[in-house]
Order: C-alpha cells, then structure tokens, then sequence
C-alpha cells in the first residue's frame, strides 16, 4: 500500500499520505506507527504538531494509549516549511487545526521528494467535514480512513459526539468531553439532543 519499495532512485519524487477517522479511531497511533518505522530505516524525520495541542505534551505527538514520539509545536502551517530542512519523511499531527494553508505546505514538501504523513479528524463534532482535512485528503495519493468502536452500540464508528455542553468549533478533550458513535447512535444523539432543547424551551 505504501510506496517505501519503490522509490525510484533516479528521480526523487515525495507523496502525501492522510490518516483519518473519529476520535479514538487509532490516527495518531498509526502515524506515530509508520514515522518510526521510517525512522528505524534511518531516515531523516520532523514531525509537527499545532502548537494548541497541550493535552498530553508540550512536545511531543502522544496517542490516546501513551504511544508517543518527539515532534515540533508550531503555530501556524508556514512554520513548518521553514523548519522542515533535508528531511526525508515530515509527519504533522491533528491538521484539522491548522489553517488551510497546510493544503499548500503539504503539496510544496511532496514536491520536494518528501513523503509527507498527515492525521487529522475528518469531521467535527456537528459531523462537518474539519478545516483543510477534505482537500488534505482530495490531493493525497493514499488517505487511510480508520475507525473507532462506538461505545453505544459496539459498531464501527466515524462521528466524534460532544458530550459536554459546549459549541466552540476547537475543544480539545478526552472521553470526559467526547465519544466515538456509529451513523445510527449519533443520529439518535442528535434527536435526543433537539428534543431536550425543545422541551426547555416550552418549560420557559
């Protein structure tokens, strides 16, 4: 599936991977998976990350299970073509929140003869397709959709529901705030949630 077999030594040429999915679903852990492995074949890696993203640490891209790898805060996607010098593999985590110019980045690295690896939630928590993820996803060669196991009903899932009362389009959180649902169990959030709203209005 990933094209580390077949680099053509005469003409370099780099590609973009996307790994996306629900919260819980595994992305980070599948990034983290495939930067060592390149790292083990000792090449040259940078890995960045938003430098928003404080919820496990302050430099490094740590999965939901404690995997972790070093990697590079930065506040906005420009950065990271100024920091990603003689590299082979450059991995960015939660792209979501970068601004859209990552779409950019990421093409200008590939150009280059990087591989690029990027993981990011595909949609939000309104169930809206994330930021620059959707044209992240329409430029790369390989997009790897994993998913999550819904705690309601033990299906697949792909929506990450909010279970906190809270409407910022950026919440970072953990399964205090969130919860992977399948199509069926988060559409029956969604009514369940609309008919609450409605029966406090009619209380009012």
């Amino acid at each position: 599936m990933f094209l580390e077999n077949t680099t053509n030594h005469i003409e370099q040429f780099g590609w973009i991977e996307v790994i996306c999915g629900s919260m819980f679903s595994g992305k980070t852990e599948e990034l983290i998976r495939r930067l060592k492995r390149a790292q083990f074949a000792k090449q040259k890696v940078e890995i960045f990350k938003p430098a928003i993203d404080m919820r496990y640490d302050d430099e490094k891209v740590v999965s939901h299970d404690a995997n972790e790898i070093h990697s590079t805060p930065v506040p906005s996607s420009s950065n990271i073509l100024i920091l990603a010098n003689d590299v082979d593999v450059v991995g960015i985590d939660e792209a979501q929140f970068f601004d859209d110019e990552i779409v950019t980045v990421c093409n200008d690295l590939a150009n280059r003869g990087v591989r690029v690896i990027v993981a990011g939630l595909d949609m939000d928590y309104k169930g809206k397709p994330f930021g620059p993820m959707p044209a992240l996803m329409a430029t790369a060669e390989y997009v790897t959709k994993v998913h999550a196991v819904c705690t309601k009903t033990g299906n697949l899932a792909h929506y990450s529901h909010r279970k906190v009362d809270n409407d910022n389009l950026v919440l970072l959180g953990e399964t205090h705030e969130y919860e992977p649902l399948s199509r069926a169990a988060y559409y029956k959030e969604l009514q369940k949630e609309k008919e609450n709203l409605e029966n406090k209005k009619n209380e009012q």
